[in-house]
């Protein structure tokens, strides 16, 4: 039971690797799984959240400004080998919804901006960052990744918990992902 959760997603930061772990193999995941996410409507409805992020330069991007268009928040960790196996297909939707689906990545990990901005090296993605983890504690999933989709007038439609390979989703403004 404990393997198949550790696979699903990350629950919390490793104290400290036992040895180094090579990109590539961090990006498969423990075993080379297939993305685990799960749908959650349980807070469809539920209003953007009051909270701010930054980025490694301090540029500022309140979350509630995002009203008017659809947007997809993503909650990931660079010590999270699913977030980071899912980082390049998340890259991919936003280069192919851009102009019609905001997607906004934010970090929960604690510090290091600089490991972030080069973790997140994707020409679609920017490095949000949420050191006081204030969205992770507002979506409250226990999970890492999680992905809440919001419509246009900021009420979220359903909520991604674990990797998911959005290269394939097409269906993304008011229905689950296929």
């Amino acid at each position: 039971m404990l393997a198949g959760f550790s696979l699903a997603g990350c629950d919390r930061e490793p104290r400290a690797p036992a040895q180094p772990q090579s990109t590539s193999a961090a990006a498969a995941g423990a075993s080379g799984e297939a993305f685990a996410g799960r749908i959650d409507r349980s807070h469809k409805g539920a209003a953007l959240p009051q909270a701010t992020v930054t980025d490694p330069s301090g540029a500022k991007l309140a979350i509630e400004s995002l009203k008017g268009k659809p947007v997809l928040i993503n909650l990931w960790a660079t010590w999270c080998a699913p977030c980071v196996k899912e980082l390049p297909t998340l890259d991919a939707l936003a280069a192919r919804e851009a102009g019609k689906l905001a997607i906004v990545t934010v970090s929960q990990d604690m510090a290091q901006p600089e490991k972030v901005a080069a973790t997140l090296h994707y020409s679609h993605l920017h490095p949000w960052l949420d050191p006081d983890n204030t969205l992770g504690f507002f979506y409250n999933s226990g999970e890492l990744p999680t992905s809440v989709l919001y419509d246009a007038q900021g009420r979220e439609v359903w909520r991604m918990v674990g990797a998911h390979d959005w290269t394939g989703t097409t269906e993304w403004a008011g229905t689950a992902p296929n």
